[in-house]
């Protein structure tokens, strides 16, 4: 659950993050997609999302879109939103404030989005007080579904969203060879279980403040 679930404390650490984002009187999940666009994996996303009429947040690598352009545009032409996860997939525990920021910065002249999520949910408080300072909006999780991880099977990783997902859960998926075989078994099948339960779909909110309406939890 550590995983799955990030514990109370941890989020605790970024409180201006945003890691649920619930609306009264709904049921409601944000699907998001990280480490993509690629064009072994995304185009699939982008078909299966078309099918299901719901739009997500796709969270991409800046060499990603540097590489695959159109593939980028596709996710703005089909009505998703983009986000940040640095050039080069840099995880901050490992690096300095500075680069994180540098290469945050070089991946943000391809992406034009605000949203900004941590490679791995890997970051420092200074690291965070920086991009916070820069203009990013740090996005977390409330539920990541581990479809990247080779000690998964694709059934486990649909029982992850059935059993952490929640009002207002953040839900991580992965548009990445990693995650491709998983992913192709768990994706439609937590679409169908999530609507079967009442679920509507939303984008994450991209303004300053979320509206009125909204409440975040940690």
């Amino acid at each position: 659950m550590l995983i799955e679930q990030p514990p109370h404390l941890y989020r605790l650490l970024f409180p201006e993050a945003r890691w649920r984002i619930s609306i009264p009187g709904q049921k409601t999940v944000y699907l998001t997609f990280d480490d993509g666009p690629i064009p072994e994996v995304t185009p699939w996303v982008l078909d299966l999302l078309d099918h299901y009429d719901i739009k997500a947040t796709f969270f991409c690598v800046g060499d990603n879109v540097r590489k695959y352009p159109s593939l980028y545009r596709q996710l703005l032409i089909r009505g998703h939103l983009t986000g940040n996860h640095t050039f080069n997939h840099v995880q901050g525990w490992k690096n300095s404030t500075s680069f994180l920021l540098k290469n945050t910065n070089k991946a943000a002249e391809l992406i034009d989005s605000s949203l900004f999520r941590p490679p791995h949910g890997h970051m420092r408080v200074p690291q965070n007080l920086a991009l916070r300072d820069a203009g990013y909006k740090v996005i977390m999780w409330d539920v990541v579904t581990r479809d990247y991880s080779r000690f998964m099977n694709p059934a486990q990783v649909l029982e992850n969203v059935k059993k952490y997902t929640r009002d207002g859960s953040i839900i991580v998926f992965h548009d990445s060879l990693k995650a491709e075989k998983n992913l192709k078994y768990a994706l439609p099948h937590a679409i169908e279980w999530l609507q079967q339960e009442g679920y509507t779909f939303e984008l994450i909110p991209t303004g300053n403040s979320i509206p009125a309406s909204r409440v975040t939890g940690i």
